[in-house]
C-alpha cells in the first residue's frame, strides 16, 4: 500500500532495493574476505569474459563512426527542420560538466604514475621510454571508445523522444522489440530495467567509494584531523545530508543549482595547475601522448597494450569499460533531453569533442605535472603512491602548488561538489526508473527519492570499509557486465529507427530527381 501510494513500481523497485540492501549489508560486515573475493571476481572477469567487453566496444565504436558519416547522420532528433535547443558551446559544457566525476581529478593524476611502474608497450619500468608512454594508455581508457558508449543510449533515447514523440521514462522504452503489452515483452523491460538500475548502482557507488578516502586525506591535511574512519563516517554524514536537500527540492531547485558550480571549480583548478607548472613542456608532452595514442589505437583497442607477465593495462582497461558501461543509461539519458533539433552526427561529433576532450585535458594537465614532478625529483610521488596510497598523491601534489592551502580547500571542494551533483542527478534517475508512469513535468516522489539516497550511501559506506583500489575495480566490472546485453539491444533499437526514418526515405525517393535537374542544369550552363 506504501508503495502504491508513492507511485512506485514495486517489480523494479522491490528486488533492486533488496539486493543492494543484501550487498551493502555482506560488504560493511564483511571486511578482508569481501575484498578477497572482489579480487577473484574482477580476475575471472578480466581472464574468461574480456573478449565480450571488448566485442561490445570495438562493435560500438565502429557503428557510430559509420553512423555518423553516412546518409544516416543527416537525421534530425526532432521534427523535420526544428531549431536545437542549444547551441553547440552551450550543449557540449553540458555535456562534458555531466559526463565527468570527481574521480577524474583522482585517476587523471595518479593513473600516470602506474603506468610509470607497470610500462605498456614493451617498456621498463621507470625508464626514459615509461615516462613517454605513461599517459597513453590512460587517455585512451576516457577517450572516443569510452565516449561512444554513452552514445549508445543517448541515439536510441533522443530517437525515440525527439523523433517519435514517446515518454521515455526508462531506458526500456526506447527498445521498439520490448514493446508491447504481452507478458514475455512486459517481463523483459522489468528485466532490463532492473539490470540497468544495477549497473548505476555499481558505476555510483564505485566512486563514492573512491572518492570519500581522497577527500578525507586532503581534509586531514588542511585541518589536521585525523584521516580515519570517523572522518571518513562524518562526511558520508554531510553526503548525506547534502543529498537529501537536493534531491528533496527537486530537479530544477536542487540538482540544477548545484550543477551549475562544479564546472567551474574543476577548470579553474586545472588552468592554475597549467599556469603555474610547466606549461609548454605539458602542452607539448600531450601532442606527443596523442601522436603515440593514434599509433597504438588498435592495439589498445583489443586490449593488448602490453604482453607476457604485466597485465597492468589490461586490468585497467577492463575496470574503466565496466565503469562506463553503468554510467551508460544516466549519461544516455541526460543528453537526449539536451540534443532536440540536433542531428545524430552533431550529437556523436559533439561527443568526440567537448567530452574526449574535455577528459583528455585533466590528464594533459594534472598527469603531466605529476609525472613532471616525479621525474625533476621534485617529489618521489611513486614512494607516496606505494606506501601511502592515491589520496596521499594528490594531497602531496597540491601542496607543491603555490597558495597550497587555497589550493587545497579549492580542491575538496570541487571533488565534494561533483561528487554531489553526481549521485543526486543518479538518485534522480534511478527514482524515475522505479516509479509508476509520470506525466507532464510530474517527478518521482521524495518518499523515492530518499530511499535511493539512503541505498547509496550504505552501498558506498560498505564499499569504503571493503577498502582497496581493487574492490573498486570489481564492482565497477561487475556493475557494467549486464549493461553488455542492454547496449546490443540498443544498437539494434538505433538500427531500426534510422533505417525507418521518414526524412531518410524522401531524400532517397527525390535523390534521383535531383540529380536529373543538376545534370540538365550542368547541360544549359555548357550550351551557353
Amino acid at each position: 500500500m506504501i508503495l502504491k501510494r508513492q507511485n512506485v513500481d514495486r517489480t523494479v523497485f522491490v528486488p533492486t532495493m533488496v539486493l543492494f540492501g543484501l550487498v551493502s549489508l555482506v560488504l560493511i560486515i564483511g571486511g578482508s574476505a569481501v575484498q578477497q573475493a572482489m579480487n577473484a571476481v574482477l580476475n575471472f572477469l578480466t581472464s574468461r569474459l574480456e573478449w565480450l567487453y571488448l566485442l561490445v566496444y570495438i562493435a560500438n565504436f565502429i557503428f557510430f563512426m559509420g553512423l555518423a558519416w553516412s546518409k544516416y547522420g543527416k537525421i534530425t532528433l526532432g521534427k523535420p527542420g526544428q531549431k536545437a535547443d542549444y547551441s553547440g558551446f552551450q550543449w557540449g559544457s553540458m555535456v562534458f560538466a555531466t559526463g565527468i566525476d570527481a574521480s577524474i581529478l583522482m585517476l587523471s593524476a595518479t593513473d600516470p604514475l602506474q603506468y610509470l611502474q607497470h610500462p605498456a608497450f614493451g617498456a621498463k619500468p621507470m625508464s626514459s621510454a615509461a615516462y613517454v608512454y605513461a599517459s597513453v594508455c590512460g587517455q585512451f581508457n576516457w577517450g572516443p571508445m569510452a565516449w561512444m558508449i554513452f552514445a549508445t543510449a543517448t541515439i536510441a533515447i533522443a530517437y525515440a523522444m525527439h523523433v517519435k514523440q514517446l515518454h521515455v521514462q526508462r531506458l526500456s522504452a526506447a527498445i521498439p522489440a520490448l514493446q508491447g503489452a504481452n507478458v514475455g515483452k512486459k517481463t523483459l523491460r522489468q528485466v532490463i530495467d532492473f539490470l540497468v538500475i544495477f549497473g548505476i548502482m555499481g558505476g555510483i557507488g564505485s566512486s563514492i567509494g573512491m572518492e570519500i578516502p581522497v577527500i578525507a586525506k586532503v581534509l586531514s591535511v588542511i585541518t589536521g584531523i585525523p584521516d580515519n574512519m570517523g572522518l571518513k563516517l562524518a562526511l558520508f554524514g554531510v553526503l548525506f545530508i547534502l543529498f537529501a536537500l537536493t534531491v528533496y527540492a527537486g530537479l530544477n531547485k536542487g540538482i540544477k543549482k548545484l550543477s551549475a558550480w562544479h564546472i567551474y571549480l574543476a577548470i579553474g583548478f586545472l588552468i592554475i595547475v597549467l599556469l603555474v607548472g610547466p606549461t609548454m613542456r605539458l602542452l607539448g608532452g600531450e601532442v606527443q601522448t596523442l601522436t603515440l595514442m593514434g599509433q597504438h589505437f588498435i592495439a589498445m583497442s583489443f586490449n593488448r597494450a602490453s604482453t607476457g607477465g604485466n597485465t597492468f593495462a589490461q586490468h585497467q582497461t577492463m575496470f574503466y569499460w565496466g565503469w562506463w558501461l553503468s554510467y551508460m543509461p544516466v549519461m544516455g539519458l541526460f543528453i537526449a533531453r539536451i540534443s532536440r533539433g540536433k542531428t545524430i552526427r552533431q550529437v556523436i561529433v559533439g561527443m568526440l569533442t567537448y567530452g574526449v576532450g574535455g577528459c583528455l585535458s585533466f590528464y594533459a594537465v594534472l598527469g603531466g605535472y605529476a609525472l613532471w614532478l616525479q621525474q625533476t625529483g621534485a617529489v618521489d610521488l611513486v614512494h607516496i603512491l606505494n606506501g601511502q596510497g592515491q589520496a596521499a598523491v594528490l594531497a602531496a601534489i597540491i601542496q607543491t602548488l603555490p597558495l597550497k592551502l587555497l589550493m587545497l580547500i579549492l580542491f575538496c571542494l570541487s571533488c565534494f561538489v561533483f561528487l554531489a551533483t553526481t549521485i543526486s542527478s543518479s538518485a534522480f534517475i534511478v527514482s524515475s526508473f522505479t516509479s509508476l508512469e509520470l506525466t507532464g513535468k510530474q517527478q518521482p516522489t521524495r518518499w523515492n527519492r530518499m530511499a535511493w539516497v539512503v541505498i547509496f550511501i550504505l552501498f558506498s559506506l560498505g564499499i569504503v570499509l571493503v577498502g582497496g583500489f581493487e574492490t573498486v575495480q570489481a564492482i565497477c566490472t561487475v556493475a557494467g557486465f549486464p549493461l553488455i546485453f542492454v547496449a546490443g539491444l540498443l544498437l539494434h533499437a538505433i538500427y531500426q529507427y534510422v533505417t525507418t526514418d521518414p526524412s531518410v526515405k524522401r531524400a532517397s525517393r527525390l535523390a534521383p530527381a535531383n540529380a536529373l535537374r543538376e545534370q540538365l542544369r550542368n547541360t544549359l550552363s555548357e550550351s551557353k
